[in-house]
Formats: structure tokens, C-alpha cells, sequence
């Protein structure tokens, strides 16, 4: 009998509910990390304890509130929406799951579940198509301390970054051009927005910022209109990558930009940031600058050129894989 192959999804993660108990135990896992926050332990967590978590989590839940839907939080639900439609593309010799890299579910209890299934091998695949520590890094970190826990032993691989791979940006262009011939006015411009990173972790050697560069630019050369690129989610009083995407948009009408349309092309799955911080928030700010249209672009999510693409990037690293029998 041929051997199953274990595909695993990871994404970032998510609280379990749109409460602030929920919340609070979400953010203390992921502001622990210090792939994350790198600043000293002792330095950073009376901060996290004594002035974040005890006020940030009702804010935050507010926040998720008005994106909850039916199904949960909408980047769990579209990672299993993704996972799910993989796993129909691939068939019967492969075994399709999704794990958190915070949250649940777990990334150890997936790969457990794998196991338990029949794999004889493991591809983790990383949502995360520009590397940062913050986010490809802390996964790894998460993938090997699981999986070097698990009895017996198999063979394990990480998905590479895909941040230029013809595969994604061709994706990526498909679904937006699609999606600005729905809209019903026409942009001056699309604003690629990307999650942001502290400067001192660029300067530190973490890549992000010459990532995300490539793809705005290889990207904005396969759409029918002009792209500018901002970074999102500052947090702290750190120097953050600029330029802010909040700033950008608030300053648009003023150089006579009234007409936009926004899309995260680093996001993998909507989410919080895409959703209320984008499509809520950032629509508010552009609009009482002076904007007149708004238009916030869904990532790829489950559609067809967003399943497409991670079965073509699951294919290609498989075909330098051989298998042994």
C-alpha cells in the first residue's frame, strides 16, 4: 500500500471566541513570543502584564465582533475552508489539516493527528509568502520542537517562502484584476498593504521588507493600474516600517487621490487586519480625509486561484521529494 503524505496548513491563529477572556489568553501567548516582541523578558512582560492585557482585550474583542460570522473567526474558517478544498484536490494519498500557530488548533496536535493517520511524511506549509522571524520563523521554530517530540520518527518538510514565485503572483493578479472589473467605479490607484515589522528587526538582517518589495513590484507589473505599497498594524512606540498605511490613506485626497481600492497580497487568508483594520477603519480614515470610493480586495482565501495555488506550491516542493517505499 502506498504511504500517505501529510500536508499541514499553518497560519497565525486566532482567539476562540470574540470575548476579552478569550482574547487576553490569545495575546499572551503571541505577545510571549520572542520571535514576536524581542525585547528582554524582564523588560517586556511586567509591560504585557501590568499595561496591555489588562486593557487591550476588550478593545480587541470589540474588534472581532464585527467580523465574527457563523462559522467563527473568519481566518479559521477560511483556513479550513482551504484545507478542505486541498484536500479534495489531491486525493486519497494525502492527508490535508490546518493548524495555528497560536491557539487551536494546536500545531503539535495536528501533526499528532497526521501521524495517527497513516502519514509516512510531512510538508508543513506556512501561509506566510514573505519570511519574517515574526511570522515563517516562529512557525518553523513551532514545527520542529512538535514534530522532534513525535514517536516514531518520520521524515518532515517546510514550504519555502513564495513571495516572487510565478505560482502566487500569478494567482495574486488573476483574483485582483477579477476583482477591480467587479467593482462599480474605477481606482486611480491599488494600495498594497503589508503587516508591518519593528525597523530593528529589518536592521537585524530579517529580510520582510526586501520580500514584500518584490512582490509589490513584480505584482504591480501585471495589473492594469498604478499600485503604491504602506505597511500596517504599528504596535508600540517602536520605529515601525514605513510608510503607515493608515498615514497614506489619510493623506491621499489631498494630493487629489479620491478613488482607491486596498488588498493585503501578504495575507494569506482575511482576517482582523484585513477586515476591520482595512476594510472598517481604514475606509473611515480615507473617507473623512476627503476620499470619495473605497474598495477593500479579499485575499485569496479559498477562492480558485487561492486553492490553485497552494496545490501547485505543495506539488512543486513534493516533486524534489522522492518518495521511498
Amino acid at each position: 500500500m502506498t504511504s500517505r503524505t501529510g500536508i499541514l496548513l499553518v497560519n497565525l491563529g486566532t482567539p476562540d471566541a470574540p470575548e476579552p477572556a478569550a482574547v487576553r489568553r490569545y495575546l499572551a501567548e503571541f505577545l510571549s513570543d520572542r520571535f514576536v516582541v524581542d525585547l528582554p523578558p524582564l523588560l517586556w512582560q511586567p509591560i504585557l502584564r501590568g499595561a496591555i492585557l489588562p486593557f487591550r482585550p476588550r478593545r480587541t474583542a470589540e474588534a472581532y465582533r464585527l467580523i465574527w460570522t457563523e462559522e467563527g473567526s473568519p481566518l479559521a474558517a477560511i483556513t479550513r475552508r482551504q484545507a478542505k478544498a486541498l484536500q479534495q484536490r489531491l486525493g486519497s494519498e494525502f492527508v490535508v489539516d490546518y493548524a495555528m500557530r497560536y491557539g487551536a488548533p494546536a500545531i503539535a496536535s495536528a501533526l499528532a493527528g497526521l501521524a495517527e493517520a497513516g502519514c509516512a511524511r510531512i510538508l508543513a506549509t506556512p501561509l506566510y509568502p514573505q519570511y519574517s522571524g515574526a511570522t515563517t520563523g516562529t512557525a518553523e521554530k513551532a514545527l520542529l520542537a512538535a514534530f522532534a517530540a513525535m514517536e516514531p520518527e518520520m521524515p518532515m518538510r517546510i514550504l519555502r517562502p513564495y513571495y516572487e514565485d510565478d505560482v502566487y503572483i500569478d494567482a495574486l493578479a488573476a483574483s485582483l484584476r477579477r476583482q477591480l472589473a467587479n467593482l462599480e467605479f474605477e481606482p486611480q490607484l491599488l494600495l498594497l498593504s503589508f503587516h508591518g515589522l519593528p525597523q530593528r528587526m529589518i536592521e537585524r538582517g530579517d529580510p520582510y521588507f526586501l520580500h514584500c518589495s518584490a512582490t509589490a513590484r513584480v505584482l504591480g507589473e501585471r495589473l492594469p493600474i498604478p499600485t503604491d505599497i504602506a505597511f500596517q498594524s504599528r504596535f508600540g512606540r517602536a520605529k515601525w516600517l514605513e510608510p503607515a498605511t493608515d498615514a497614506t490613506l489619510a493623506a491621499y485626497p489631498g494630493k487629489g487621490i479620491t478613488r482607491i481600492a486596498i488588498a493585503a497580497p501578504g495575507f494569506s487568508a482575511d482576517c482582523i487586519e484585513t477586515l476591520e483594520e482595512l476594510g472598517i477603519r481604514g475606509r473611515e480614515t480615507f473617507l473623512q480625509a476627503g476620499g470619495e470610493q473605497f474598495a477593500r480586495l479579499d485575499c485569496l482565501n479559498d477562492s480558485p486561484e487561492g486553492v490553485a495555488m497552494i496545490d501547485a506550491l505543495v506539488r512543486q516542493e513534493l516533486a524534489g521529494w522522492p518518495r521511498h517505499e
